[in-house]
């Protein structure tokens, strides 16, 4: 019932900019590349959202970088550890590209809620980054008003933005 409302809230804002969008089909490859990485439910995967920042504020996704193509062992105790020392090889890839990272996504086994080391330790400790959930192990609820989504408000505050569904997170058909 819950992703209903948030639907019917994101048709009602349908014309307003959304914080954060991406290509349906972008999205759709993305997530499903994320669940592939769960090696069957066994761990958990992430990305990071590159894409750019347009006038009217919205943050729009243009590619995903899977976690273990910058850091091959980001995933080898099940849950996502990244170690920073190898964020060179993101940001080689971003200046190449002219992206820069607009948000990150992961995977978690059941919902899509915030774990504390989700709010503890933010991918990208800086105020207005986006931090997406996606619940099941991408297998399912996968779209906005499916996911979860909140935004890095800094010194270790998040706003859930879930609620939003699409006013905030949108897929574009293009």
């Amino acid at each position: 019932m819950r992703w209903l409302l948030n639907r019917l809230l994101g048709w009602l804002a349908a014309a307003s900019s959304p914080g954060l969008a991406c290509d349906a089909t972008v999205w759709a490859a993305g997530v499903r590349e994320l669940g592939r990485r769960t090696l069957g439910g066994r761990r958990e995967s992430g990305a990071f959202l590159l894409g750019v920042a347009e006038k009217a504020g919205t943050r729009r996704v243009l590619e995903f970088v899977f976690y273990d193509d910058v850091d091959p062992r980001a995933l080898d105790t099940g849950i996502v550890h990244f170690d920073g020392i190898k964020l060179p090889r993101l940001w080689e890839h971003c200046r190449r590209r002219g992206y820069g990272v607009v948000a990150d996504v992961h995977v978690h086994p059941f919902g899509f809620g915030q774990s504390q080391s989700d709010k503890d330790d933010p991918v990208m400790p800086r105020a207005g980054h986006v931090a997406v959930i996606v619940p099941h192990f991408a297998q399912r609820g996968t779209g906005p008003g499916e996911v979860g989504v909140y935004e890095y408000l800094g010194n270790g505050d998040w706003r859930d933005r879930t609620p939003e569904g699409d006013q905030f997170f949108r897929l574009e058909a293009r």
